[in-house]
């Protein structure tokens, strides 16, 4: 029996599901609205944010395990928009379950600013062999190994290696990391030509949410599913 295992028996059946932003959990939150057993933690953007949510929430409740999940930038230009990637310990339930469930195993890269645009992101390729970038999990994953809570990466590729986005949303953020909307707005009457691409963003990031939403929901029941067999047994 693998440590995760040990502890899902002893510990209350609870997963703890991390994102950095409410647009990203819209989905997933919709399908495990029935399911009291899995929580969602919004942590807000960067490593920051995400460092001091979870060390607060740890405080409060041991999870079984913690999903640091959301959305990811693609940097393996094999991988396209759309596609579920994965971190965890080999040989655990969740990695099993997460590949059953159609998630691939990547490597992640975790940065302090949104990787924008296709060269930046062929120069994270180059520099980090990494296959998907994003700002939260390396906080996420440090603290609960320290804490000895198990935990995985699920990411969804919202924009792919060959894809620019549409704006670089790093210099429409606040201070503490969140959007600012006004900021956007006024670069969008700067640069009218970029709504379509912006609409399309949109779109691409409802559908990759909802792909993201579809294969949490398999790991986690399954999990959940195998937990309660050894339960029983």
């Amino acid at each position: 029996m693998t440590p995760e295992e040990r502890i899902s028996m002893s510990a209350p059946p609870f997963i703890l599901v991390c994102f950095a932003v409410k647009e990203e959990a819209k989905s997933f939150s919709r399908l495990i609205a029935s399911q009291p057993s899995v929580k969602i933690l919004v942590t807000g953007m960067g490593r920051h944010n995400a460092e001091s949510a979870i060390r607060a929430a740890l405080a409060e409740e041991r999870p079984r395990i913690v999903l640091s999940a959301g959305f990811a930038g693609g940097l393996n230009p094999d991988i396209a928009s759309g596609t579920v990637v994965f971190a965890t310990d080999k040989g655990t339930a969740m990695e099993t379950k997460l590949l059953a469930a159609g998630a691939l195993s990547a490597r992640f890269h975790c940065a302090s600013r949104i990787a924008t645009t296709v060269k930046e992101k062929r120069a994270l390729r180059e520099a980090t062999g990494a296959d998907a970038v994003e700002m939260e999990s390396d906080a996420i994953c440090a603290i609960c190994r320290e804490q000895k809570v198990p935990v995985a990466i699920v990411r969804v590729i919202l924009d792919a290696a060959n894809e620019d986005l549409p704006f670089n949303f790093n210099l429409l953020m606040t201070p503490d990391q969140r959007l600012n909307k006004r900021k956007l707005v006024l670069a969008l009457l700067k640069s009218p030509g970029k709504s379509a691409a912006l609409l399309r963003l949109q779109r691409q990031s409802r559908a990759a949410g909802e792909k993201l939403a579809a294969v949490l929901a398999s790991a986690i029941d399954t999990l959940q599913e195998a937990r309660d067999e050894m339960v029983q047994g």
